[in-house]
């Protein structure tokens, strides 16, 4: 997960003028849609190659590797993080979005993989449906109500450590966290995203779409990782 905390400026989007924030949003919802089709594009490449399943028994060829696949995810998404928030160079800005969506392309492979065989394509599409629904649907929230969620960032932080100390425990002693898990982190990811799309609203800088668009993402990535694994539980009970 990326730092969900932007950099604070005192020129933020809520105090720009009604073209310059209008032309912000845009800019932020453009550059997600455009991170979202470049993940599809490639992931749907490397799902066509021997390299999927390469990369899952890789990833998750013993009991250690998932979790040194999530340190280096972390280590990189952070990273990316630092160069989307990069104030001096807008190129920096975009390899930081690139590296996210490419880190988030290898992650999503193996589950994916599973997933096509647990269920076929049918219930990654419906996933990926579920997840744009649920995503609009707090968009909406966020905007209609106008709300500021910020008072939300000391749940999620905690809510963050306590989930990854989970995952960590889970994979040590290899046991499944089962479905209270998952619906337990598609509740904080939603509050995530009402918490983010506040900050796009009412905090970020105006210049900062790329950092914006790069929070917005991974949340929508790890909608879609809950609700998929939802669905996978689901159809393995039926």
């Amino acid at each position: 997960m990326n730092d969900y905390y932007p950099h604070q400026d005192y020129s933020s989007a809520a105090s720009a003028s009604e073209v310059d924030r209008t032309t912000f949003i845009r800019q932020t919802y453009l550059h997600v849609a455009g991170a979202l089709g470049a993940f599809i594009v490639l992931e749907t490449m490397i799902m066509a190659t021997p390299l999927a399943p390469a990369l899952a028994q890789l990833m998750m060829g013993g009991r250690f590797s998932w979790l040194i696949v999530i340190g280096i995810f972390m280590l990189v998404s952070h990273i990316a993080n630092k160069w989307a928030l990069s104030a001096t160079s807008l190129r920096t800005q975009y390899l930081g979005l690139g590296l996210y969506v490419v880190a988030e392309v290898l992650i999503l492979c193996p589950l994916l993989l599973i997933a096509s065989s647990v269920g076929g394509e049918g219930i990654i599409m419906r996933a990926g449906l579920i997840t744009m629904g649920v995503f609009v649907g707090l968009t909406w929230v966020a905007f209609t109500t106008g709300k500021d969620f910020s008072f939300l960032a000391g749940f999620l932080k905690v809510g963050c450590i306590v989930a990854l100390v989970t995952i960590v425990v889970g994979i040590v002693f290899g046991f499944n966290l089962g479905l209270w898990f998952t619906g337990a982190m598609l509740l904080l990811v939603g509050a995530i995203i009402l918490y983010q799309t506040s900050n796009v609203i009412h905090h970020y800088h105006t210049s900062q779409y790329v950092a914006a668009a790069l929070g917005l993402f991974s949340s929508l990535a790890t909608l879609f990782w809950y609700v998929l694994r939802l669905l996978m539980s689901l159809t393995s009970r039926n």
